[in-house]
């Protein structure tokens, strides 16, 4: 697949059939290869599709490293100051091993435990309810991505983190254009330098008034531990993370409901039906085509296949998911009855999404409450192509026009 405007190359392991991954991933998966491939940076890295072997991957820090990814550019990437290297890894969990992961993750781990989800959930079906009185105000016809899917998760992490709602636009149209690997590397520096310019400016705010959002505990509690650059990192890694997951969960997984009558009135008519249904839908739909590119550490091997030290390593999450030795029953079926323990949409290991209990809490509110108060909700029309987010890290859908 190539993008006309910008002449980008999609890599294997982005490419998706809609909800389904690309049939020569399937068919790599299925041999047990494990080949090189090429990354969306143009080097080439061993591709994972199996799911004991991503597992393996995963949980193997020691071996496959985050930190080493950080030295990855393009090769149309314009050179960057030593400087300017550190403040963009400063903070970002993703790009750090233990123990400097671990110190980073322990400031945060308590305001995402179950505990602090529940006593959110009120407030949260607040958002929903508001956002689908919008839906419904806008009239059939409406984009469910603008008017639903989008606002709900980003109002959500804007209460959180301590961002201004009003600013809403600007940071989402900026993520928009920092996931999209096809933008050429001068385009999307540019955009990640306004981006930290922004939570920059946000952090300056919290440490002279600090509120009791993240931001403002991370200041109070453990001010002395983390350094500027470290909270300006920490922060612009919730903000995104915090509203692109589940907002393409929210659009991806509504549509692949309403093709799906059968799982829809399952979930509309039991509400003891929500949690499990997030999990089968994440499992089914691995929105994040990948994760972070780890690089080998040392000299190692998988399915017989030598992998050198100093190795591009990828794991696929989509074929992993729906991989017949994943202990899922016939997995390359939605079955929201299942449940689906054990998927690896979020990942695993040391470096398992932080904020999954938030992400499931927001689905499991949202998902029952919109096919409830729509019960003949409907794409307003065939959904082509270049609704779905193709050339993004995080795939989902730009637009779902819906009727009722």
């Amino acid at each position: 697949m190539t993008d006309t405007a910008t002449d980008f190359t999609l890599p294997l392991h982005m490419r998706r059939d809609r909800f389904l991954p690309d049939a020569e991933l399937e068919r790599i998966r299925d041999s047990g290869d494990v080949p090189r491939v090429r990354t969306a940076f143009g080097a080439e890295a061993y591709l994972v599709t199996r799911y004991d072997d991503v597992r393996h991957v995963l949980g193997d820090a020691a071996t496959y490293s985050n930190a080493g990814s950080a030295e990855l550019t393009r090769p149309d990437a314009p050179p960057l100051s030593e400087r300017e290297q550190e403040q963009m890894r400063a903070g970002q969990l993703l790009l750090q091993d233990p123990p400097e992961h671990t110190r980073l993750r322990r400031f945060l781990t308590r305001e995402f435990t179950q505990r602090r989800m529940a006593r959110l959930e009120p407030r949260i079906t607040e958002i929903v309810d508001e956002h689908l009185d919008a839906l419904e105000a806008a009239g059939p016809g409406a984009d469910l991505v603008s008017l639903f899917a989008l606002p709900v998760p980003s109002m959500v992490i804007c209460e959180l983190l301590g961002v201004p709602y009003t600013d809403r636009d600007e940071f989402t149209a900026r993520s928009t254009r920092l996931l999209d690997v096809s933008l050429p590397a001068r385009e999307r520096l540019a955009v990640g330098r306004e981006n930290r310019a922004y939570m920059s400016r946000l952090v300056d705010a919290a440490l002279a008034d600090p509120g009791e959002d993240i931001l403002g505990m991370l200041i109070r509690e453990h001010g002395e531990e983390i350094s500027h650059d470290e909270l300006v990192g920490i922060a612009s890694l919730l903000l995104i993370a915090g509203h692109e997951t589940t907002s393409n969960m929210l659009s991806l997984g509504t549509l692949a409901l309403l093709e799906d009558p059968e799982q829809a009135a399952l979930l509309r008519s039991d509400p003891e039906l929500a949690r499990p249904a997030v999990e089968e839908l994440l499992r089914w739909l691995s929105i994040v085509h990948t994760g972070v590119v780890r690089v080998t550490t040392t000299d190692t091997a998988l399915r017989g296949t030598p992998i050198p030290a100093r190795s591009l390593v990828m794991c696929s999450l989509p074929t992993a998911n729906r991989d017949t030795g994943s202990g899922f029953d016939d997995p390359a079926r939605l079955d929201l009855t299942r449940g689906a323990a054990g998927h690896v949409a979020f990942g695993h290991g040391v470096h398992h999404c932080l904020g999954a209990p938030l992400a499931r809490m927001e689905m499991a509110t949202a998902f029952p409450a919109l096919l409830r108060r729509f019960p003949t909700l409907a794409p307003a029309g065939p959904v082509p192509p270049e609704a779905f987010r193709a050339y993004h890290f995080v795939y989902g859908m730009h637009t779902l026009p819906v009727t009722w």
